[in-house]
């Protein structure tokens, strides 16, 4: 028979139980690994980074936004009326105290002295002549005084000269006022003639002229010629509030120190807008005599040293110093604080690596750090990174914190519950 036509040989029946075995250890197996994957699995704890808290002196150091002023920053003005002539400076150009900035016309306060040189002598003439006739009245009274008691003239006569001598002397001192008048008018004239050329009355850097040649200048005028200022020292203003003014002037008196010795010792610090620090120190100048009541804020003035003239009026920069030492302080990296609508917590891992919840009290920012003035204790342990996976109670697998080499906020705000 063909072998393709053979039927199917029927295995012995030990065969079959073999296989039936097979199967069931597959089916216990199976149910097996089915009930141990049911079973429910322990986590294992998160993984944190933590930090140990620090105690320090750290050094408070305020800063303010600050503008830059001249010491004295003259506004230049004409006196007189007049056109203008020339401008004899160089815009911006520094400019020693009397130098020549514009020139009027003077030709208009040239003729006005030379009229008053005139009415001046007009006077002294009139002068002349009054004195001269006061002399031959006061003759006539000399000479008929002795007559008139000899009855040698009448008594009338007596008393007209007499009458004339007191009106020469009127003439005299009317001579006189008019001279005195007519000394004024010229040295007004001679002011004037003088206020045609404008001069510096400081030393300083003056500004760009708002005036051209030709312009009618007036001293009503809208606009100053120029503004010369003095900048070197030159004076950074800047404003701190009310309360910030409040809180440093408890803290002096809390020293036994005066106002102006507590901040006359203060070095103050300017970086610029360039990111760049200014390299000389600043001193207290001024602390303004009120609070403005639009912003809440006083005006605090600190004098730098500007000797190559590097910073101008108008500037912009950051004025910072350092207030006071805070003895003792613990530090946590500002990411450690968690900021819940106002209140702070932080998490502290304990011996047991078990997590427990802080709220505590935050004070000033120093770098990366925060000081905690309550709720902390020296060689607490904190959660630094992480603070998303925690909660009270939780234990954690705490790792050494490792700060990221660029600062951050901390991301996880209302995490730890």
């Amino acid at each position: 028979m063909p072998e393709t036509q053979r039927r199917p040989e029927r295995l012995p029946s030990s065969s079959k139980h073999h296989k039936s075995a097979l199967f069931v250890l597959a089916t216990a197996l199976a149910f097996s690994s089915g009930c141990e994957k049911g079973k429910p699995v322990e986590a294992a704890p998160p993984e944190v980074e933590v930090v140990e808290v620090v105690q320090k002196d750290v050094p408070i150091t305020r800063k303010w936004v600050a503008n830059l002023t001249g010491k004295v920053n003259a506004q230049i003005r004409s006196q007189v009326a007049g056109y203008l002539m020339k401008q004899t400076y160089t815009n911006g150009a520094y400019v020693k105290k009397g130098a020549l900035l514009f020139q009027l016309d003077p030709r208009t306060f040239q003729a006005a002295e030379d009229q008053a040189k005139g009415v001046m002598e007009q006077a002294k003439g009139e002068l002349a002549r009054a004195q001269a006739q006061q002399g031959k009245t006061q003759l006539d009274v000399n000479r008929y005084t002795p007559l008139a008691q000899q009855g040698a003239i009448s008594k009338q006569e007596l008393d007209d000269a007499v009458q004339a001598n007191l009106a020469a002397l009127a003439q005299m001192e009317a001579a006189t006022a008019s001279i005195a008048a007519a000394q004024a008018s010229l040295e007004s004239a001679k002011l004037n003639l003088g206020f045609s050329t404008i001069v510096a009355p400081i030393d300083g850097v003056a500004g760009i002229a708002a005036a051209q040649v030709g312009d009618f200048i007036t001293p009503q005028s809208a606009n100053p010629l120029t503004t010369v200022s003095t900048v070197d020292p030159i004076l950074a203003n800047m404003t701190p509030s009310e309360q910030e003014y409040l809180k440093s002037m408890r803290e002096i008196l809390k020293a036994g120190e005066t106002e102006t010795r507590a901040l006359g010792r203060l070095d103050f610090e300017l970086e610029l807008t360039d990111g760049s620090m200014y390299p000389l120190k600043g001193k207290f100048f001024a602390l303004d005599r009120q609070v403005d009541i639009s912003t809440g804020s006083i005006l605090v003035q600190i004098e730098f040293a500007n000797p190559n003239r590097l910073l101008r009026p108008g500037g912009f920069g950051n004025i910072r110093t350092v207030g006071r030492i805070d003895k003792g302080a613990l530090l946590v990296p500002q990411r450690a604080v968690t900021d819940v609508q106002g209140k702070y917590l932080i998490a502290v891992v304990g011996s047991d690596n078990k997590v427990s919840i802080r709220p505590v009290t935050v004070g000033e920012k120093f770098g990366t750090f925060w000081i905690i003035t309550e709720g902390l204790h020296p060689g607490d342990r904190v959660v630094a990174e992480g603070i998303q996976k925690v909660q009270e109670g939780i234990q954690v697998n705490p790792k050494p914190y490792q700060p990221s080499s660029t600062p951050s906020t901390n991301s996880d705000k209302g995490a730890a519950k």
